[in-house]
């Protein structure tokens, strides 16, 4: 039966993560907005609906560890695991402007939730600063990036289409989307199922089946739609991708699950694993700024520092 969930939401997540890039890479240019943009709003929030539901879940039931352990580990995952094997495919060619704005934000974030945690709890006023500031984001990147008559910036050694050469109508593009976020959240959830039975099989802490098994479960549409978008030749979906659904791991989900439920965090995640989120975040930031891209060389650096990550987590705080 555990196999079985876990062969389903691979199937969901690969399936959904082809139809989602292809909406979404047409709606960009019918809506006249870069591939970044439509990764970092529709896809990268679409495919973090998991680790919403997820949290919202784990904070009402008095879990704490899974539900703080889901985002900080999410946020890991989503820069060393995904980036790390998307480069690999295909190394990624970005507007240096573009990761320095969006990947700054994630770095902001990022330190923002760490000093809230610091307090050793998210309360509700906290989490409602959050939502406000995703908002606040939302709005100045419509308007700072729409490009006027459906035009779009281009990406070096990628095909721009032009809205003659698209198929189809804005709808259909945008039930492929819908349906394809449906696919993944569906995917999603049975293999996050399938996992953790196999963790509390082995007695595995809350903590550590937050940071590790949920947050890498949830993490899996991304790392689908990541890949899809990679083969593509769609880099700046997979990169939007990533960027979005860290800023909204933080400032959405973060935000949400505190104004629902406060969420107490625990001391040892204060002084490993959020340290990990800043350092990654800012190390993801240096990386594609010093040469517009990221290479395959560097996505090998991102998916062995994740391999150490998750060593430490269950041989160290795993052990304590």
């Amino acid at each position: 039966m555990i196999a079985l969930e876990i062969l389903v939401g691979v199937v969901g997540l690969l399936a959904g993560g082809e139809i989602l890039v292809r909406g979404a890479s047409k709606l960009a240019v019918r809506l006249g907005m870069s591939p970044l943009v439509v990764g970092v709003t529709v896809v990268g929030f679409g495919t973090s609906v998991p680790e919403l539901v997820t949290c919202l879940e784990a904070a009402w039931r008095g879990a704490p560890g899974i539900a703080i352990g889901n985002i900080v580990g999410s946020n890991i995952a989503n820069i060393m695991l995904i980036l790390g094997v998307a480069a690999l495919m295909r190394p990624f060619a970005v507007s240096r402007q573009a990761v320095v704005r969006d990947g700054g934000l994630v770095i902001a974030t990022s330190l923002a939730f760490t000093f809230a945690a610091l307090t050793g709890m998210l309360e509700r006023w906290m989490g409602a600063v959050f939502v406000a500031g995703l908002c606040a984001y939302l709005v100045w990147l419509y308007f700072s990036e729409k490009q006027p008559s459906g035009e779009k910036i281009p990406v070096e050694g990628e095909p721009v289409p032009t809205p003659s050469e698209l198929t189809g109508s804005w709808l259909l593009d945008l039930v492929l989307v819908v349906g394809g976020c449906a696919l993944v959240v569906l995917g999603a959830n049975f293999l996050v199922d399938g996992a953790v039975e196999l963790a509390r099989m082995f007695h595995v802490s809350e903590d550590v089946i937050g940071l590790s098994l949920v947050a890498v479960g949830t993490s899996l549409p991304e790392l689908a739609t990541s890949i899809v978008a990679a083969v593509r030749k769609q880099s700046e979906i997979a990169l939007g991708n990533v960027l979005g659904s860290n800023v909204y791991n933080v400032l959405g989900i973060g935000g949400i699950t505190a104004l629902v439920h406060p969420i107490p965090v625990s001391a040892s995640m204060l002084a490993f694993d959020f340290p990990v989120m800043v350092g990654v975040s800012v190390a993801m930031v240096l990386m594609v700024r010093s040469g517009a891209r990221l290479s395959r060389v560097e996505g090998g650096v991102l998916l062995a520092a994740y391999a150490g990550y998750i060593g430490l987590l269950y041989y160290g705080v795993g052990a304590a």
